[in-house]
């Protein structure tokens, strides 16, 4: 049997030299380029700047799932780019008394933002085998409440879950309905994936 090839090194996402993991490609509203770490948009904060370099530059890669971010990626799926947008966050209001005794976890009553970054995510999706089975299923609920699960807290309360749920159906939707048939097993020396032929009479 004929393997499918495996996608290029430019086609995944660079990765961080400093801490081994994909870095997200953003354009700002002023047409800016620019990395940031998975931590930085999931509601935490990177200790470090981002180091991009090509995959295949860096010796064990922390490979995390696209889909929920857990760090066991255990295979690669090609679809169509995307391109989403994500508002710009520049201030909060939060209680006084909230803030004294909670801090940064302080409830927030009003946001402002301005304008938007967008979010390029590229041709390739990494899986953990839990995500992969979702995927084979082409189970877009269960690949977003799989997602949602391993959100911070702040994340999955009302309309911010409601919100984050949107942003995901749209994503995952994209993935699913676009999806090149076949798919990659990901090993310690093949990151890319060892792509295998979709199996007969099925979408593989």
């Amino acid at each position: 049997m004929t393997s499918l090839p495996p996608p290029s090194d430019g086609a995944a996402s660079p990765y961080c030299r400093t801490c081994r993991r994909a870095l997200y490609r953003y354009t700002t509203p002023a047409g800016i380029q620019t990395l940031l770490h998975a931590a930085d948009l999931r509601g935490e904060l990177a200790d470090h700047r981002p180091e991009p370099v090509p995959l295949s530059q860096v010796r064990n890669p922390v490979m995390a799932c696209d889909f929920c971010a857990r760090t066991d990626a255990a295979f690669v799926y090609r679809c169509a780019d995307q391109d989403t947008e994500q508002p710009i966050i520049t201030s909060r209001t939060v209680g006084a008394a909230d803030y004294r005794d909670r801090h940064r976890a302080a409830h927030t009553l009003r946001t402002e933002t301005d304008g938007g970054l967008v979010n390029r995510w590229g041709t390739t999706w990494t899986a953990c085998s839990g995500c992969a089975e979702l995927v084979q299923q082409r189970d877009l609920y269960g690949l977003i409440s799989r997602a949602t699960d391993t959100l911070p807290t702040k994340y999955r309360h009302s309309r911010r879950l409601a919100t984050t749920r949107g942003h995901l159906h749209a994503s995952f939707s994209t993935v699913l309905s676009t999806l090149v048939p076949g798919r990659g097993r990901i090993t310690p020396d093949h990151p890319l994936g060892i792509w295998d032929p979709p199996e007969a009479g099925g979408t593989r």
